[in-house]
């Protein structure tokens, strides 16, 4: 494949980055743990045409696909901003362009295009069952089940939920008003939810799309901790060019220089089986080894990136309200969503016993 990114990819990263740039900062972000969702922000990158532009044109989309989409969460990784943009765009909003009809659209699609909404996907990780059944009931659904920590969960206005049926499962699009939802404090922002379902009435049913979800959602994974690791490595550079120690700069020493080389090496390793994982979705090729190799580093090259950056910056690096911790944070956080190294190489390894070509 070639690994160049498109001229799309590369101005809607540019209008992207000029717009966190300006608008997310420590004054924005507030202090450590708090927050979790910008609506002014979101509402910005709305208007700017960011959040449409990776939609398909039938729901009012610019017509670009996942690369774009990828492009734009390396971005939002690289500001550590707190927008929704994989749960609500990513998954949501493109799993009802996809599966969903026109009425679905202008009821879901449209409100998050103009940044008024947020969606929510509640996904079990890989090898996990679902927290949700459902029984047929008349013309429509009825589901029961918890999942907790449900990422956008807490400010959300609609829920896609994957549920177990009678030989399989599905996902059903659920109003708030359905849900009852408990907000919860994650490692860095107060933005997710144990999500609690009692005999909701579902009416809408979009098919057996978890596994398309969940591929898409960690590829999406994958783009924005390469935007986090990637600037937590620049910034712990930067660090290491000015900080000194025994009268000389801890750039100067070989410890520190192999520990940022290592480093450089992983945050490429990353971008590369990225970039092959999201081309081969948009291409609709088979790519779940792929999609799986790209979590496997995304959350073992994170885990070391992260942890290089806190000790390249000694004291300072264990600072909550240092800038770089909400890097440190953030990096954790996307290691274990949807599954960590560990159930990555567990699920790649059952995808091969089932065929080995």
């Amino acid at each position: 494949m070639d690994f160049t990114l498109t001229e799309a990819q590369q101005d809607l990263a540019s209008l992207t980055r000029r717009i966190l740039t300006d608008k997310v900062t420590p004054d924005v972000l507030g202090p450590h743990g708090s927050g979790g969702f910008d609506a002014p922000l979101w509402t910005s990158l709305a208007q700017a045409g960011v959040l449409d532009a990776a939609l398909p044109q039938s729901v009012g989309g610019g017509g670009f696909g996942l690369l774009e989409q990828c492009s734009v969460l390396a971005e939002i990784g690289r500001a550590v901003a707190p927008v929704p943009y994989l749960t609500s765009v990513v998954m949501g909003a493109a799993a009802v362009a996809e599966f969903g009809d026109g009425r679905l659209a202008e009821r879901w699609v449209v409100p998050v295009l103009r940044g008024d909404h947020v969606l929510a996907v509640a996904l079990p990780d890989y090898g996990v069952p679902s927290g949700f059944t459902a029984e047929a009931d008349g013309d429509g659904w009825r589901l029961t089940g918890a999942q907790t920590a449900v990422a956008s969960g807490a400010f959300a206005h609609g829920f896609l939920v994957e549920a177990a049926i009678d030989g399989g499962r599905q996902v059903f699009l659920l109003d708030r008003d359905a849900v009852t939802v408990s907000p919860q404090r994650t490692v860095d922002h107060a933005d997710a939810a144990l999500v609690e379902l009692s005999g909701a009435k579902a009416a809408t049913s979009l098919g057996d799309i978890g596994e398309w979800l969940r591929l898409r959602g960690t590829v999406g994974v994958c783009a924005q901790q390469l935007g986090v690791i990637e600037r937590a490595l620049e910034l712990t550079a930067a660090y290491a060019r000015e900080r000194k120690q025994f009268g000389h700069l801890i750039g100067s020493f070989q410890a520190v220089r192999q520990r940022l080389a290592d480093a450089y090496v992983d945050v490429e390793a990353v971008r590369l089986t990225l970039w092959q994982a999201a081309w081969r979705l948009s291409e609709g090729l088979p790519a779940a080894e792929e999609v799986a190799t790209a979590k496997f580093w995304t959350a073992e090259a994170g885990h070391r990136v992260a942890h290089t950056a806190v000790h390249v910056h000694g004291g300072v690096g264990i600072d909550v309200d240092h800038t770089l911790h909400r890097y440190f944070v953030a990096a954790k956080r996307l290691e274990f969503t949807l599954g960590g190294a560990t159930a990555q190489l567990r699920g790649l390894g059952d995808l091969l016993a089932a065929d080995p070509a």
